[in-house]
């Protein structure tokens, strides 16, 4: 019997997903697996250093498994690594009622704003948020379609598109032909109430009150809750978020991992990864970059995030 899952998986020291095609890829793997064990997902987003999905599966731990090694087995050759790719086991959460799943939702949805990369949760691409509502929301022009012929490319080997799958042209499969769109859209009944629930600003006592009169035995659906399986999970920024307080001059760790391998990578080790050059080279490569991007970032942040992106 399936039941209805939070999972997530975080790599806290080091970047998962280093450029907008790895995350692309992440969201393929993710889509494959809930194919292969008949699971339904709901909700997803991506971020560089982890991911939340929203899904209903008989078994958790196999899909997650196969999420897992479906997206490795990418990421490490394409970079020449090896080894387990994040944390070692997923953050796994039963969610068990209306007012639960709908809490459950809004947090997975709204990650591009709650860490702080986008003004608004519609604003970040890599998540579900604009596939629900379509419509009504004046989203009416899908994106362009690739031709079955060069769809490979960008699926694992001997892996072939489920019937009534389609791909866009940059690689990523099509989010409404995966997720249970009737499902969340009941979940939050009219378009408007979805934007609502989308734009609240911090205060979720109300649905905290609504998951205290459910009969459930999920614990209360919270940001700290939900992001329980991140090491480096801070509270005070997502409020910061949540409160439209988003700085787009800050670098994100995207941005910062593709100017790495897009940029210096490419003068100072041609034909390599980061993977392929020793510590001590990465060590020298960030010291360089840190001279040229030091004045415009807060000290204590970046001096984190360059070690995260720089596997350091």
């Amino acid at each position: 019997m399936k039941k209805t899952y939070h999972l997530c998986l975080s790599s806290h020291d080091e970047v998962m997903f280093r450029s907008e095609y790895d995350l692309i890829r992440g969201f393929n793997a993710l889509a494959l697996a809930c194919y292969e064990t008949g699971s339904t997902l709901l909700a997803e987003a991506f971020l560089p250093s982890h991911f939340h999905c929203l899904v209903q599966t008989e078994d958790p731990l196999v899909l997650s498994a196969k999420v897992r090694y479906g997206y490795s087995r990418y990421f490490n050759f394409k970079y020449k690594r090896r080894g387990r790719l994040g944390e070692e086991k997923f953050f796994i959460l039963e969610v068990d009622g209306f007012y639960h799943k709908l809490a459950a939702t809004n947090y997975v949805l709204r990650q591009g704003l709650h860490h702080g990369v986008t003004p608004t949760p519609f604003a970040y691409p890599h998540s579900s948020s604009c596939s629900f509502f379509t419509k009504d929301l004046g989203k009416k022009t899908p994106a362009p379609q690739l031709g079955h012929s060069q769809q490979y490319k960008h699926l694992p080997k001997r892996v072939k598109l489920p019937d009534g799958w389609r791909m866009e042209e940059s690689g990523l499969i099509f989010r409404e032909d995966v997720l249970d769109v009737s499902q969340v859209e009941s979940l939050y009944i009219s378009p408007r109430n979805y934007l609502y629930h989308m734009n609240r600003i911090g205060d979720e006592s109300g649905l905290l009150n609504e998951q205290s009169e459910e009969k459930s035995d999920s614990p209360l659906i919270t940001a700290e809750l939900i992001e329980r399986g991140i090491p480096a999970f801070d509270l005070e920024k997502v409020l910061t978020g949540e409160n439209n307080k988003y700085n787009p001059k800050k670098i994100t760790d995207l941005e910062l991992c593709e100017i790495i391998d897009g940029k210096y990578l490419t003068i100072y080790y041609p034909g390599k990864t980061l993977y392929e050059i020793s510590v001590s080279e990465r060590l020298n490569l960030s010291r360089i970059l840190r001279s040229e991007l030091w004045d415009n970032y807060h000290k204590t942040y970046f001096n984190y995030q360059m070690n995260r992106c720089f596997v350091i």
